[in-house]
């Protein structure tokens, strides 16, 4: 019964520095599209935003966030580099928790390369809840 399992179990197993990376991935997709935020909010406000100082704490909190989420990228991709190729882990349960499908499906697939997020889809376009 437990080879059974493990045999089962072996399956749905995958590496983890390779998970970690994809997160990694995810993580500098978030940054980028923070990031794209900021010249737009300055569009929208015009000149004068610069001098309201609630709008100001705006703008240093999208800066902070970009910072956050490309620190964090850096951390977890330094620290994948010393964990051993052969750690692996089923990760069925912590994909059903994603609700994006779009990051689920970059998560799950391998996908590591380019952005998951679709940078052109047309405004109004969204996922919701």
């Amino acid at each position: 019964m437990q080879n059974e399992n493990l045999a089962a179990n072996q399956d749905t197993l995958e590496e983890l520095p390779e998970i970690l990376m994809r997160i990694v991935s995810e993580l500098h997709d978030v940054a980028y599209l923070i990031e794209r935020v900021e010249p737009h909010l300055l569009e929208l406000g015009g000149p004068k935003v610069l001098e309201h100082p609630d709008s100001l704490k705006v703008l240093q909190g999208i800066d902070l966030a970009v910072q956050k989420a490309r620190g964090l990228a850096e951390f977890v991709d330094t620290i994948t580099a010393t964990i051993p190729p052969d750690w692996m882990i089923d990760m069925t349960t912590a994909l059903s928790l994603v609700k994006l499908a779009d990051m689920q499906k970059a998560l799950g697939a391998g996908l590591r390369h380019g952005h998951s997020q679709p940078l052109v889809k047309a405004a109004g376009d969204f996922d919701f809840f």
